[in-house]
Order: structure tokens, then C-alpha cells, then sequence
């Protein structure tokens, strides 16, 4: 897949080999479309302020995009500075299954780990 304008040399985030192949099986899984990146990014809302986005979707004029991995991926310029340098992870284990957000920005986060304030 091409990589639009508006790339950005700096990885603003890194996502763990173990994310990556988690990433790639739901892309292959759910027969994700070609012309859709993962969309990294934050909302409002959650116990602690904002909630982590992740997904895939179409880029938008106002997003950036760069790659890891090999993965394409989209996000909007005003959400790095509060997710600069976050490591994406996927747990495995028997209690906890899912994606794992080590956000070194956050300044509090929720006990679920999918809420932070910055």
C-alpha cells in the first residue's frame, strides 16, 4: 500500500511484535479493506478523562501517517501530544486478553487501563 502525503518521519508510537501479529490477524480475520489504516488516537470520556482509540479506518485530511511494523497508520496531529511515545502491547494471559496501553504521558489511569489523564 502507497503511503499518502502528510507522512511524518518520527514514529510517535511503537507497538510490541506480539501487537503487531494481533493487528494483522484481525485485518486478515474481519477482511479488513486495503485503503484502511489502523487509526491510533484518543476521546473524551472514561473514568479518568480520555479513552484510547484503535482501529481501522480511512485517512482523513487531517491526519498523519506513518508505518511500524510494516502497519499503516493514521493519526490526527492534535492527539500526540498525548500519545508521544506510547507503546502499544497485546496481553495474552488468562485474566487479562486484550491490548495494553503503556502511555508515558498519562499522569493517572484507570484500573480497566483503557482510561488515562495527561
Amino acid at each position: 500500500m502507497a503511503v499518502p502525503t502528510n507522512t511524518i518521519d518520527t514514529q510517535p508510537i511503537s507497538l510490541t511484535e506480539g501487537a503487531i501479529q494481533a493487528l494483522n490477524k484481525i485485518r486478515q480475520d474481519e477482511a479488513i479493506p486495503d485503503d484502511h489504516f489502523l487509526r491510533v488516537g484518543v476521546k473524551g470520556g472514561g473514568c479518568s478523562g480520555f479513552t484510547y482509540v484503535l482501529g481501522f479506518d480511512v485517512k482523513k485530511d487531517n491526519d498523519e501517517v506513518f508505518e511500524v511494523g510494516g502497519l499503516p497508520i493514521v493519526m490526527q496531529r492534535a492527539h500526540q501530544l498525548y500519545l508521544m511515545g506510547i507503546e502499544i502491547d497485546w496481553s495474552n494471559g488468562l485474566n487479562n486478553r486484550g491490548f495494553v496501553f503503556n502511555n508515558p504521558n498519562a499522569t493517572d489511569t484507570c484500573g480497566c487501563g483503557t482510561s488515562f489523564n495527561a
